[in-house]
């Protein structure tokens, strides 16, 4: 394997910066060939000649990434290494390669969460345009993940009661309508409201119902619900 230093940034011509690419493929000659298109076009390059030299390697995340997957190996095949990166809570992007068309593998592939397929040989532009977006995909997750977690951690700093005004509020309810369903005083809500906007670090409702649009926490979401449903229309 021939493997660059992770935290080696390597930039195009123009001098921006570009993402990172682990190629696996158990062919040597199209995997130098790969290896030495993607290094020249900018990008920091990893190269793995088994599914299995990937996972003793796990990639980081830390920066924008994407993998080339063939689908064919010895050993651990590339759909099955796709499934071990599943079940390992990894987001890198997936590109598949393939010595020739195969629409069932393709679909399932895709289906399982690959950004693209394709067919060997390949174009350097083609390649170029896949990596790219591969590439794309990943630097806009990460910073959605990134965005999600302040979010998350804003929640998670309110007390109970306030996670019942948060979800009240984002709900449309009113601060009569709030109170009610509380069985408190507007007083109390109105004190509750306005910690929840200093926890959440919002200066308007808007701001803070577009925050709650943009976590995406299934507990979270379901948790409201649960309580919500106990509450009288």
């Amino acid at each position: 394997m021939n493997k660059h230093d992770p935290n080696f940034d390597r930039v195009s011509r123009s001098g921006q910066r570009l993402g990172f690419v682990h190629i696996v493929d158990d062919d040597a000659a199209f995997l130098k060939a790969i290896e030495r298109r993607l290094s020249h076009a900018g990008y920091t390059v990893a190269a793995y000649n088994s599914a299995h030299q990937l996972l003793d390697n796990l990639p980081s995340e830390s920066v924008s990434s994407c993998v080339l997957l063939d689908v064919r190996m010895p050993g651990l095949s590339g759909p099955g290494l796709q499934e071990r990166l599943s079940g390992l809570g990894s987001t890198l992007p997936i590109i598949f390669l393939s010595g020739y068309p195969d629409i069932p593998v393709t679909v399932r592939a895709i289906k399982a969460g690959a950004v693209d397929f394709l067919t060997k040989p390949l174009s350097s532009d083609e390649l170029l345009r896949s990596v790219e977006r591969a590439i794309a995909h990943h630097e806009a997750a990460r910073a959605l993940k990134s965005e999600l977690d302040i979010v998350h951690a804003h929640l998670a700093a309110l007390t109970p009661r306030e996670q019942q005004v948060f979800e009240l509020i984002i709900r449309g309810n009113t601060n009569k309508q709030a109170a009610h369903a509380l069985g408190c005083t507007m007083r109390t809500i109105k004190a509750h409201r306005q910690r929840v906007m200093e926890k959440m670090q919002v200066q308007s409702l808007a701001q803070l119902v577009s925050l709650a649009q943009r976590s995406t926490s299934p507990a979270r979401i379901n948790r409201g619900h649960d309580w919500m449903s106990g509450l009288s229309p």
